[in-house]
């Protein structure tokens, strides 16, 4: 008998051309989490690990996009007595009623699924004293029957599906202080997005708190990636030329062109193929939809907003599920707080917001900023494998 972690691939399964290129992806997502000594053993339907510490992995494979189902496994030869002395081992003893699922794999194997069932079924029954329940089991012990082997297992841990992060290519998330852009990163990755980050810091206006409260949410994307980089922009000339030289109404519809700007530029520079944001339809005035047409004429880049049709809390769940809300929170401001006008415009006039970036030098500027942008990639110091 052989302990192995078995990882059903889920949403994989419905691409035919590219699942091998898919299953290559997500086996160097899963080596990057491996020190110990291991073994991968991957086909078109299943990946199954052998390793010592099978509880730990699994456990860190909940966070590996491209993973729908993840399950200790034991791994016998196909005959009857292995299987049924296996299985008596691995089934809760506290546990009263149970149910057997078979999946014949191996459509050369001689006895039907059904029929296999049954006779598992009826051979724990005699050697037990568990009783049969086929609608509500205390236990469902799970039996794959391959041409290698059969697979018995009673316990699955969920994954969280999506695609392996890598498989689309690169995009950069607009990454701010807040509760939605961290949630639209998280659900970017979870189609195969891997992310950078940006981030526009205005000293001493905005605090090292603020950066710090980034720096922690970045690391939290990075648990589900390990390939996040956060790249900070000194954004403080181009704030201060907004407020000294255009109506309090329009600050944050220039503010946030200017924001595209550096985006559209910097994403080309790291060769990303989209930009992402947090916004949500007409949650802040800079969200309207006449909000966005104005501040999106400045770039042709796709723009993906993946939490634009939801409602605050509906993000709010997710942030907490995937732990940045408690980060989120942290009272400490991003750029695009600290000068909020009282009645910023809801409506912006595309030609009104382009006579106003013209009283200063904003292509200038933003060359300065693109110049002088830090890039972090370690996180607290720790690697994606301790993060984990």
């Amino acid at each position: 008998m052989t302990e192995l972690i078995m990882i059903k691939y889920g949403e994989l399964t419905t691409k035919k051309d590219n699942r091998k290129e898919f299953i290559k992806i997500l086996t160097q997502n899963i080596e990057r989490l491996i020190k110990e000594e291991y073994e991968i053993i991957k086909d078109n339907s299943r990946m199954y690990i052998k390793c010592k510490n099978v509880n730990k992995i699994s456990k860190k494979l909940q966070k590996i996009f491209g993973i729908h189902g993840i399950s200790i496994v034991h791994k016998v030869n196909n005959n009857y007595e292995e299987v049924l002395n296996n299985a008596l081992n691995i089934m809760d003893k506290s546990k009263k009623t149970f149910k057997v699922i078979t999946k014949r794999a191996d459509k050369n194997f001689e006895i039907s699924s059904m029929e296999y069932s049954k006779k598992i079924g009826g051979l724990i029954l005699k050697n037990s004293n568990y009783k049969v329940d086929v609608h509500n089991p205390d236990i469902i012990l799970n039996i794959e029957i391959r041409k290698e082997g059969t697979y018995i297992y009673t316990d699955e841990l969920k994954g969280i599906g999506g695609y392996p992060v890598g498989v689309q290519g690169k995009g950069l998330l607009m990454l701010s202080g807040g509760i939605d852009s961290p949630v639209a990163g998280y659900l970017t990755m979870k189609r195969g997005v891997n992310i950078e980050c940006l981030y526009f810091e205005s000293p001493p206006h905005t605090s090292e708190e603020a950066k710090n409260k980034v720096k922690e949410l970045a690391s939290i994307l990075n648990e589900y990636s390990g390939k996040v980089k956060l790249h900070v922009v000194p954004f403080t000339k181009i704030q201060e030329a907004i407020y000294k030289n255009c109506p309090d109404n329009y600050m944050i519809t220039i503010m946030r062109r200017m924001m595209y700007r550096i985006s559209e530029k910097y994403a080309k520079k790291i060769k990303a193929k989209i930009i992402i944001n947090g916004e949500s339809i007409g949650q802040v005035a800079s969200q309207t939809l006449e909000s966005m047409v104005c501040i999106n004429e400045v770039t042709n880049m796709p723009i993906i907003r993946p939490v634009a049709t939801y409602d605050k809390l509906e993000i709010i769940d997710i942030a907490k599920k995937i732990n940045t809300y408690e980060t989120s929170i942290l009272p400490y401001e991003d750029c695009c707080t600290i000068f909020v006008p009282k009645h910023p415009v809801i409506k912006p006039e595309l030609e009104k917001a382009k006579e106003y970036e013209k009283k200063f030098d904003y292509e200038k500027l933003i060359n300065e900023c693109i110049s002088n942008i830090e890039t972090i990639t370690d996180f607290k110091e720790n690697k994606f494998e301790d993060l984990l």
